[in-house]
């Protein structure tokens, strides 16, 4: 059975606030995840862990061109959670 997905992405805010953030979405689709950005999905990575690492590492080269980035997780029950913040969380990240 296919988990919920977060589809209309535009309704979600930034976790955090102050200047617009590019946002990288990481979610689960069928047996596989993938990463959404600006509208096109990355992807398919083999598990969530392969997706986190690869979309913070686009995250912050983005955020290192002067870009506020960050990375959101979408669970299995289509709840959006924060999993890197450029500027605030470590890289390499301990995911």
């Amino acid at each position: 059975m296919a988990r919920p997905q977060l589809r209309d992405q535009s309704s979600v805010q930034p976790i955090f606030h102050g200047r617009a953030r590019r946002l990288y979405w990481v979610e689960r689709q069928d047996d596989v995840w993938s990463i959404r950005f600006d509208g096109a999905d990355y992807g398919p990575y083999k598990s969530e862990r392969e997706a986190l690492l690869f979309a913070v590492d686009a995250a912050k080269t983005l955020g290192e061109q002067g870009e506020e980035t960050q990375v959101l997780r979408v669970d299995e029950n289509g709840d959006v959670q924060p999993a890197w913040t450029f500027g605030q969380d470590p890289y390499p990240p301990r995911l």
